[in-house]
C-alpha cells in the first residue's frame, strides 16, 4: 500500500499547507502584542482583529464558489501569494517609526479574504492529489491534523521567541517568507490533464453561471443531506461552548484554582490531546465515522463540568486533553467522509458552509461568556454549557442520516483504479452505504 507521502503532488502539498498554518498561527499573538505596543488600546485590537474575522466570515460562502469554479491549485497559489503581500506590508509598517494601524487593518483585512479562499480550497486540494484507495485520504487528512496541531503548539510560542530576539516587525517577514515558499510548492504542483479539465468543468463557457448559482447549488449540497447539516449544527456548539471556556477559563483558574500556571498546563494538555487524537485518525476505520465522531464531541463536556465543580488542576488537564483528542481525531475523520461522499464539484462550496457556521459561532461564546458571568456567576456557565455540547451532540444520534451513514472501506479501495505514484490522480470512489434521506447519494 502507498503512503501518500510518497506521492510527489501530495508531498508538495503537504509541506506547503504546513508553511501556511504555522504562518497562520504566528499572527494572532504577534499581532495582537504588536498593536496594543502601538495603540495601548483594546479598540483599536478589536477593530484589526475584527478587520480579519469579519471579512474572513463574509466572503467564505463566496470564496467556495471561487475555489470550485477556478483551478484549485491556482486559486490556492493566489490565496498565498495576497497573504506573502499583506504579511509583508505589516512587516514594513512595524519595522518603521511610525506604523499606520489603518494600513494594518486594511491588510488583516485582504489576508482575511485570501484565508477565507484558503479555508474553502484545502479540502479540494487534498482529493486532487490523494487518491481514495487503500485509505489513503485517511492518512492524508490525519497528516493535515498531525501539522495543523503541531503549528498551532509551536505558532505562539515561535512568535514570542521571535518577539523576543528580533521584534514584532521581523515576526511578519518570517510570516511573509512562510507564505511565499507555501505559494512556491503550490506552482511546482502538477495535476494532469484529466483532473484539471474535470476540476474546470463547471465552469466551461456553455455552462458558466453566476456567483448566486453556485452559492444556491452548494446550498443545496448542505441541505439535501440530514447528517451534513445536524452536524454542522452539532460542531458549532461546540465552538460556541469552547469559547465560553477559553474566555472564563483563565479567569476561573487565576482566581479559584491556583493562578496563572494552572491555565498554561490546561492549554497545553489541550495541545497535546489534539495532536494524539489525529494521529489515531490516520488509523482508525469507524462504520459510522460521523456517528463515532460526533458522540466524540461531547467529551467536552467533561472539562466544562470539572471547571464548575471546582476540580483538582490534575483533573482538568486530563480533561482537557480528553477532549481536545476528540477534536483531533473528528477533523480528519469528518473530512474524510465528506470527500467520499460529497460531489467534487460541490466540494469546496460545501466546505465553505461548514467553516461559515463554525467559525461563526466562535466569536458569539466570546461575547456571551462575560454576560453570563455578570447574571450567574462563574460555575453556572459552566454548567450550562456542559450540558447543552452533551445534549447536542449525541443528540445528532437521533438523525437518521448520521446513524445510517456508514462508510466501506474495504469497497472503497477495491473500487478506485490504481493511482500513479507521482501526479496521485484522484478517483471519484464514494462507497457509502446510508439510512438517511440524502444522506450518502451525489447530487
Amino acid at each position: 500500500m502507498t503512503h501518500p507521502l510518497r506521492l510527489r503532488n501530495f508531498r508538495l502539498l503537504f509541506v506547503s499547507r504546513t508553511m501556511s498554518t504555522l504562518s497562520d498561527a504566528l499572527v494572532p499573538t504577534a499581532l495582537s502584542l504588536a498593536v496594543v505596543k502601538v495603540t495601548g488600546s483594546a479598540t483599536m485590537l478589536a477593530v484589526v482583529l475584527g478587520c480579519a474575522l469579519g471579512v474572513r466570515l463574509v466572503l467564505l460562502p463566496v470564496a467556495g464558489a471561487v475555489a470550485d469554479r477556478f483551478d484549485t491549485r491556482k486559486v490556492a497559489l493566489l490565496a498565498d501569494l495576497t497573504r506573502m503581500v499583506t504579511q509583508a506590508v505589516v512587516a514594513v509598517e512595524l519595522l518603521g517609526d511610525n506604523p499606520s494601524i489603518a494600513l494594518i487593518a486594511v491588510a488583516q483585512a485582504v489576508a482575511g479574504a485570501a484565508s477565507a479562499v484558503g479555508l474553502s480550497n484545502l479540502s479540494p486540494l487534498v482529493t486532487k492529489t490523494v487518491p481514495a484507495s487503500g485509505g489513503m485520504r485517511i492518512k492524508a487528512n490525519s497528516l493535515m491534523g498531525v501539522a495543523k496541531s503541531v503549528s498551532l503548539l509551536a505558532g505562539p510560542a515561535l512568535a514570542g521567541a521571535l518577539i523576543f530576539a528580533v521584534g514584532f516587525g521581523w515576526v511578519f517577514v518570517a510570516d511573509a517568507t512562510a507564505f511565499g515558499i507555501s505559494a512556491t510548492l503550490m506552482l511546482l504542483i502538477r495535476l494532469d490533464k484529466g483532473a484539471e479539465e474535470t476540476e474546470g468543468a463547471s465552469a466551461g463557457p456553455a455552462e458558466r453561471r453566476s456567483i448566486r448559482a453556485d452559492l444556491i447549488e452548494g446550498f443545496t449540497e448542505v441541505r439535501a443531506r440530514d447528517w451534513y447539516w445536524t452536524s454542522l449544527i452539532a460542531h458549532a456548539v461546540w465552538n460556541f461552548v469552547a469559547n465560553i471556556l477559553l474566555t472564563l477559563g483563565p479567569l476561573s483558574a487565576v482566581k479559584r484554582l491556583g493562578g496563572e500556571g494552572s491555565w498554561v498546563a490546561v492549554t497545553q494538555a489541550g495541545g497535546v490531546g489534539l495532536l494524539l487524537g489525529s494521529l489515531v485518525s490516520g488509523w482508525a476505520r469507524p462504520k459510522r465515522p460521523v456517528l463515532v465522531g460526533n458522540i466524540a464531541l461531547a467529551s467536552y463536556a467533561l472539562p466544562l463540568t470539572l471547571f464548575a465543580a471546582d476540580a483538582p488542576v490534575l483533573l482538568l488537564v486530563t480533561g482537557y486533553g480528553i477532549a481536545l483528542a476528540a477534536l483531533g481525531f473528528l477533523n480528519p475523520t469528518w473530512d474524510s467522509t465528506v470527500q467520499a461522499v460529497i460531489p467534487q464539484s460541490a466540494l469546496a462550496r460545501v466546505s465553505s458552509y461548514d467553516w461559515l457556521v463554525s467559525l461563526a459561532a466562535q466569536p458569539l461564546g466570546v461575547i456571551l461568556a462575560p454576560v453570563a458571568l455578570s447574571l450567574w456567576g462563574e460555575r453556572v456557565p459552566f454548567a450550562a454549557a456542559a450540558v447543552l455540547v452533551a445534549a447536542v451532540c449525541v443528540g445528532t444520534a437521533a438523525v437518521p442520516g448520521v446513524r445510517g451513514l456508514r462508510l466501506d472501506y474495504a469497497a472503497l479501495a477495491r473500487s478506485a483504479p490504481a493511482e500513479d505514484p507521482e501526479t496521485g490522480t484522484v478517483p471519484e470512489a464514494r462507497t457509502v452505504h446510508s439510512g438517511g434521506k440524502g444522506a450518502g447519494s451525489p447530487a
